[in-house]
Parts: C-alpha cells; sequence; structure tokens
C-alpha cells in the first residue's frame, strides 16, 4: 500500500509542476521550449532509464570481472 501512494505522490507532482509549466508557457509569462514545458511528464521516465542502465553497466562489470578472476585462478593451478 504504501509503494503505490509514493507512485502517486510522484505522478502527482510532476502533473503538478506540468500544469504550472504549462499555464506560464500559455500566459507568455516565460519563453521557455516545449520540451521544457512537457519535462515534468518524460524527466522521470529518462531517470529511471538511466539508473536502469547505470545497475546494467554495473551488474555487467561484475560478470565480467568474476569470469576474469575465475579464469585466472584456473591459470594458476
Amino acid at each position: 500500500m504504501k509503494n503505490s501512494k509514493a507512485k502517486k505522490g510522484v505522478s502527482g507532482l510532476c502533473t503538478i509542476v506540468f500544469i504550472i509549466f504549462l499555464f506560464l508557457k500559455l500566459t507568455d509569462l516565460v519563453t521557455w521550449s516545449w520540451w521544457w514545458i512537457t519535462s515534468p511528464l518524460w524527466l522521470p521516465l529518462v531517470g529511471l532509464l538511466i539508473v536502469v542502465a547505470i545497475i546494467g553497466f554495473l551488474v555487467s562489470l561484475m560478470i565480467v570481472f568474476e569470469y576474469l578472476l575465475k579464469h585466472k585462478t584456473r591459470e594458476n593451478e
């Protein structure tokens, strides 16, 4: 239950920030690009993808290191 509340909180905050940015853009109070206006909608996904990529990279490094370590000990025997 707690996890679903956290997800709603993050998506709710992103939606509110997007609506504020949209209001500012439509009233000409800011001259930002539309990419920045819509960024609260897509930046959390980009952040998640970056975290997943980093974890994948670290896991692959661990696998390669473990493989090299096993083969080095076999050569020494």
